[in-house]
């Protein structure tokens, strides 16, 4: 059983898209769960129309199957930026996940490598081949995966060492002050939250830094380096300092904006990606551009028309 305090930027929405967006458990699986009878809103069995309130409890239980496993599954829009013996680069769209877990039944970066005929050879759990990296289910951008054992340790000390550049831009609410800085605060389990992180005394070392693209009347646009890389950080980071990603509800973002904006996820892309290649020793750097919804959304904030 995991229970959630509904935030208040994700009062009015119905309790099937407020539970998805809070757990990442796909809005399909919460409505299979919705009409077992195994999701309750402040102790009551409710269907997947029922609205939620800030401040109401979002109750889940969700049966886990024995283990993940992999069952290759074409992925739509995931785009091979690079690939040779040791590694495979992808362009991860948003609404799917580096790799299968538990409660998670939506498309992943494993699952669609595997159906597009990829071999990855790595130590470790089968649902993980090659995995050195993460995004979340809702940022798109550059992954890397390991296809040989070798490429896999190589990658995994780098990430490890922080010898790994990882550019990231967002849409952030309001204007950050200063335009340029660092964000240096521990992040870790949300302590009443089962699938939020938080800052929190204790929590692992995470340290982002921010400069200022260009500011719009309403949100500004961020490049973004991560000096760690913990989950959800930027996310975590852009609310602590009250300026949450547009188009993130559950580190409270205006659900306003997000729907003049046509958006249903975080603003927030991996547009680049450094390396040294573990195979040939070389520097290597990727670049994504921005993804359909980001640009629509980006040119309306800059129009000024949302």
């Amino acid at each position: 059983m995991s229970i959630h305090l509904v935030p208040d930027g994700l009062a009015g929405e119905r309790v099937d898209a407020a539970a998805s967006r809070m757990t990442g458990v796909s809005r399909s699986r919460v409505a299979e769960l919705l009409a077992e009878g195994l999701v309750r809103l402040n102790g009551e069995v409710v269907s997947k129309s029922a609205r939620v309130a800030g401040g109401d409890m979002l109750e889940l239980e969700i049966p886990a199957p024995r283990s993940a496993t992999v069952t290759p599954r074409e992925v739509e829009g995931l785009r091979i930026v690079h690939d040779d013996a040791d590694i495979v680069v992808v362009d991860k769209p948003a609404g799917v996940a580096a790799h299968p877990s538990l409660g998670w039944d939506g498309p992943d970066v494993v699952a669609g490598l595997a159906a597009a005929g990829f071999r990855i050879s790595t130590s470790g759990a089968a649902e993980r081949q090659g995995i050195v990296q993460r995004l979340d289910v809702g940022t798109s951008g550059l992954m890397v995966v390991a296809k040989s054992e070798a490429a896999y340790t190589a990658l995994k000390r780098a990430f490890r060492n922080r010898e790994v550049t990882k550019t990231y831009h967002t849409l952030v609410q309001g204007h950050p002050d200063p335009f340029t800085g660092t964000i240096d605060a521990p992040i870790g389990r949300h302590p009443g939250h089962a699938w939020k992180m938080a800052i929190i005394d204790g929590g692992r070392h995470s340290i982002t830094h921010y400069d200022t693209i260009e500011a719009f009347r309403a949100a500004t646009l961020l490049e973004v380096q991560l000096e760690t890389g913990r989950t959800h950080q930027i996310r975590v980071h852009m609310a602590a300092i009250k300026h949450p990603c547009v188009g993130d509800p559950l580190y409270g973002s205006d659900p306003t904006l997000s729907a003049r904006l046509g958006l249903d996820r975080q603003w927030l892309h991996a547009v680049e990606l450094g390396f040294v290649h573990p195979g040939s020793g070389e520097w290597i750097v990727f670049r994504s551009d921005y993804p359909e919804d980001l640009r629509r959304a980006l040119a309306l904030v800059a129009d000024g028309t949302a």
